[in-house]
C-alpha cells in the first residue's frame, strides 16, 4: 500500500507515540540536570527543535543557562515577592522597543561575570548584554562562537546554541494581551502554566534600539515549548512540514546572508493559525490544507513587512531584516511558489515521493492509523537510542556522586513514566561505575589492608549493581577492574559471560537487529528486562578517571572539548581478553588477538562477534 503524506511525514519526523518518547527523555534529562546544578544555585532548560521532538537532519538542542542568585522584576512591587538574598534586577523598557527592555542593577551583583558586564548610563548601573554574552562564551567550549545571544558549535554531530540569561518569575506585563487572545487555544490551564512561569532575557538587543549594546531580549523560549507539547500530532507534523518547506524550497539554493526567514518565523505563524482558528479541523485529510494556510499567512506577513511576535504583537520581527529591496525580492520568491499551489511541494525531495501520490489521486483516502506504522522493535530502538543520546552527566568528584544518588532516590518515589524509568536506571548505572571508578583511583599502596580490601568490597558491589541496572556492555566495566587489580582468571570469567549474551542473534546493538529474533527472544517484556538482556552499547571511557593503565594514553589524546573515550564493545572485550590472556594462556591471547584483527577488518563498523 502507498503511504500518505501524513504517513510518510510520521515515518520522517515520528509518529505521537516516537514524538512522546522523545519529549519524555528530554524532560526527565532536565529534571535531572537541574537537581545536578542547583547545588551551585543554577538551572537550565533545554528548547529548540530536538526538544521539541523532532530528529531532523539539521535538528538543534538550545539550552538556556541562569543562576538562582539573579532575580528580575518588572517593577519595585514585585521585590517583596522574593523572600531569598538574591541580585535584584530590573526592567527598563521605556527607551527599547517592544519585546526588549534593559536591565538594571538594584542590590549587590552576584556572580563571576556580573561586574566585568556592568556599565553605567546617567549614573545608574546597568547590565549590558553584549558585554555578559562576550564574558560567557569566552569560558564555554572550545571552538565555539557567538551567534545571536548565544553561544553555538557542534559535539557529536548535534548543533547546539547556548544562552547564558535572567529568569524572570513574572509574566512582562507587555505580553497581556496574549493572555486576553487565548480563548480557544492553548488551554486555559496551559495559559495559567506559562504566565505562572514567566520569563527570561537573553543577552542581545534590537539592532534598531537606542541602546543595542545593552538590551535584553525577552525570551519566551519556555512558554513555546508548552505550547509546542498542547499540539496534537497533526499540528505538530504540520510545523515539521512547514520547516522542511523552508529549508528545501524557499531557501534552497540561498547563501547564509540570504536566508532571511527561519524556523522560527515557521514557529509562529503555526502559533498565529492555532489561535486565530483559520483552521476549524488540524486532521491528516487537512494537512495540507494547514501548510497552505500558515504558508498563505507567512507570505501576507512579507508583503506588509510585519511579522508579530505571537506574544508580543508590537514586536515586529521583520523590522531590521525584512524591508526595502530585499523585502521585495523575497516576496517575489514567495509569490512565485504561491502561484504553482502545492504542486510546489514537488520541488523537495523529502516529502516529493507522498505528495506525488496525493496530486495524482487527489480522491485517495488517507492512511491514518499512525499506530500501525510502530513496530515493537522499532519503538524500542527508538527508546534505547534516546537514552544513549541522551548524554550522560560528568562527576569530578566523590560527593558530588554521593550528592547524585540521593537525587535518584527523590526522583525513585516520585511519578516517573515506564520510559523515565529506564533513562533513571542507565544514569543510576552511570553513577555507580563512575563512583566505583573513583574510590578505585583513590586508592594509594600506602592505604591499610583492611582499608583497601573495604574499598575493594565496595567498588566490586557497585559495579555488579551498575551491571543490573544497566545493559550487558555494563559488564565490562567489572571486568576491566579485575584486569586493572590484577585478577584476570575473574576477568576472563566476565568476559566469557559478556561474549555469551553479545553472540546472541537476539541483540540490539546501536540501530543493527534482527527484529523477528529480537521479538522472539524479549517481545513483550519491560522495557528495562529488555535493556538488560538484549542491547548493547559503545563504552564510554572519561578522561578524567583511569579504568586501565593501557588506555590512558587514548583518553588523554582525544579531541579537545570531548569529555569521554568511546570504544565499540564488541573491541574492548577482545583487547581485554588479549591483557589477561597473556598472563595466564599464550596461545587463548594469540587466539583473540586474530578475532580481534578479523572483526576490525572485516566486520563493518565492529558490530558483531562471531562464535
Amino acid at each position: 500500500m502507498s503511504e500518505s503524506v501524513f504517513a510518510g511525514l510520521c515515518r520522517k519526523e515520528g509518529t505521537s507515540m516516537q514524538v512522546n518518547i522523545r519529549r519524555q527523555i528530554m524532560d526527565i534529562t532536565q529534571i535531572l540536570f537541574n537537581e545536578i546544578m542547583s547545588v551551585n544555585l543554577e538551572q537550565v532548560i533545554y528548547s529548540g527543535s530536538y526538544r521539541e521532538g523532532f530528529r531532523l537532519e539539521g535538528s538543534d538542542v538550545d539550552t538556556m543557562y541562569w543562576s538562582l542568585k539573579n532575580q528580575v522584576v518588572w517593577d519595585l512591587d514585585q521585590a517583596r515577592y522574593i523572600t531569598d538574598k538574591k541580585c535584584l534586577l530590573l526592567c527598563e523598557c521605556s527607551e527599547s522597543p517592544p519585546g526588549f527592555t534593559l536591565l538594571k542593577l538594584m542590590t549587590p551583583m552576584q556572580g563571576r561575570v556580573m561586574p566585568q558586564a556592568c556599565v553605567i548610563m546617567n549614573d545608574k548601573l546597568y547590565i549590558s548584554s553584549s558585554k555578559f554574552r562576550r564574558l560567557m562564551c569566552s569560558g564555554f567550549l572550545p571552538n565555539c562562537y557567538e551567534h545571536g545571544p548565544c553561544a553555538s558549535g557542534s559535539h557529536r554531530n548535534i548543533d547546539y546554541d547556548v544562552a547564558f540569561c535572567f529568569q524572570c518569575n513574572f509574566w512582562p506585563p507587555s505580553g497581556s494581551s496574549w493572555v486576553d487572545r487565548c480563548h480557544s487555544w492553548p488551554q486555559p490551564q496551559v495559559v495559567h502554566d506559562i504566565v505562572r512561569n514567566g520569563c527570561h532575557f537573553v543577552p542581545i538587543g534590537h539592532k534598531l534600539g537606542n541602546h543595542e549594546d545593552h538590551e535584553w531580549r525577552i525570551s519566551f523560549s519556555q512558554a513555546e515549548q508548552k505550547l509546542m507539547y498542547s499540539m496534537n500530532h497533526c499540528q505538530f507534523l504540520s510545523y515539521g512540514l512547514l520547516k522542511i518547506f523552508l529549508k528545501e524550497i524557499i531557501n534552497s539554493g540561498l547563501d547564509s546572508q540570504d536566508k532571511l526567514l527561519c524556523s522560527y518565523h515557521m514557529k509562529t505563524a503555526v502559533f498565529w493559525a492555532l489561535q486565530q482558528n483559520t483552521i476549524p479541523f488540524w486532521c491528516p485529510q487537512n494537512l495540507l490544507k494547514c501548510l497552505w494556510v500558515c504558508f498563505k499567512l507567512l507570505l501576507k506577513w512579507v508583503y506588509e513587512g510585519v511579522c508579530p511576535n505571537f506574544f508580543i504583537p508590537e514586536n515586529n520581527m521583520f523590522l531590521s531584516k525584512i524591508h526595502g529591496e530585499v523585502q521585495k525580492i523575497l516576496f517575489l520568491r514567495l509569490y512565485e511558489l504561491y502561484e504553482k499551489g502545492l504542486a510546489c511541494l514537488l520541488y523537495s525531495p523529502s516529502i516529493r515521493p507522498y505528495v506525488i501520490i496525493v496530486l495524482h489521486n487527489p480522491s485517495l483516502s488517507l492512511y491514518t492509523d499512525e499506530y500501525n506504522l510502530n513496530t515493537e522493535t522499532e519503538l524500542d530502538w527508538e527508546l534505547f537510542k534516546e537514552i544513549y543520546n541522551a548524554g550522560s552527566f560528568l562527576f569530578w568528584d566523590l560527593d558530588s556522586c554521593i550528592r547524585n544518588l540521593h537525587t535518584v532516590e527523590h526522583l525513585i518515589g516520585s511519578y516517573l513514566t515506564q520510559y523515565q524509568v529506564v533513562l533513571l536506571q542507565k544514569h543510576t548505572a552511570q553513577l555507580l561505575q563512575t563512583t566505583a571508578t573513583l574510590l578505585f583511583n583513590r586508592r594509594t599502596i600506602t592505604c591499610a589492608n583492611k582499608l583497601m580490601y573495604t574499598n575493594d568490597k565496595m567498588v566490586c558491589h557497585m559495579l555488579t549493581l551498575a551491571a543490573k541496572f544497566g545493559c550487558i556492555s555494563d559488564m565490562l566495566y567489572i571486568a576491566m577492574y579485575y584486569y586493572q587489580t590484577s585478577r584476570h582468571m575473574k576477568s576472563l570469567s566476565f568476559i566469557e559471560m559478556t561474549k555469551t549474551k553479545l553472540i546472541q542473534p537476539y541483540l540490539m546493538y546501536n540501530d543493527h537487529v534482527y527484529p523477528a529474533k529480537y521479538i522472539e527472544a524479549v517481545g513483550r517484556q519491560s522495557f528495562s528486562t529488555k535493556r538488560r538482556r538484549a542491547t548493547a552499547v559503545d563504552i564510554k571511557l572519561y578522561t578524567n578517571l583511569c579504568y586501565i593503565t593501557e588506555l590512558v594514553p587514548e583518553q588523554s589524546g582525544i579531541q579537545i572539548g570531548s569529555f569521554c573515550l568511546l570504544i565499540p564493545s564488541f573491541i574492548l572485550l577482545y583487547m581485554l581478553e588479549i591483557l589477561c590472556s597473556i598472563h595466564i594462556d599464550r596461545l587463548r591471547a594469540e587466539r583473540a588477538l586474530e578475532n580481534l584483527q578479523a572483526l576490525v577488518h572485516f566486520d563493518e563498523g565492529c558490530m558483531y562477534l562471531k562464535e
